[in-house]
């Protein structure tokens, strides 16, 4: 099973950035997916989560802003991320789960890639 992001990189306040996630070796209509992110010095957070069905869940602090899609056509999830701040400075990982469910927890899942860096300038 292999995940892979991309789209990261630098942006100014207020920009946007779309982050994919490419899947391979899993059947990805089976999975729900999940973006976390990791700050320095800080644990990884739960920031959206989107089921099989394409039901989504997001953190308080990323409502309204990023947006989290799937195209189980292309095994491939997204991020739409939205007036971008400061604060949304991290490296970004993507992670599958099997099961239909809504997940935030790390721990929940069963798959990761190996993240893209965010970086948001003021």
């Amino acid at each position: 099973v292999q995940l892979v992001e991309s789209g990261g990189g630098l942006v100014q306040a207020g920009g946007s950035l779309r982050l994919s996630c490419a899947t391979s070796g899993l059947t990805f209509s089976n999975y729900a997916m999940g973006w976390f992110r990791q700050a320095p010095g800080k644990e990884r957070e739960f920031v959206a989560t989107i089921s099989w069905s394409a039901t989504t869940y997001y953190t308080y602090s990323v409502k309204g802003r990023f947006y989290i899609s799937r195209d189980n056509a292309k095994n491939t999830v997204y991020l739409q991320m939205n007036s971008l701040k400061p604060d949304d400075t991290a490296v970004y990982y993507c992670a599958a789960k099997r099961g239909t469910y809504l997940y935030t927890g790390p721990t929940d899942y069963d798959y990761w890639g190996q993240g893209t860096q965010v970086t948001v300038s003021s």
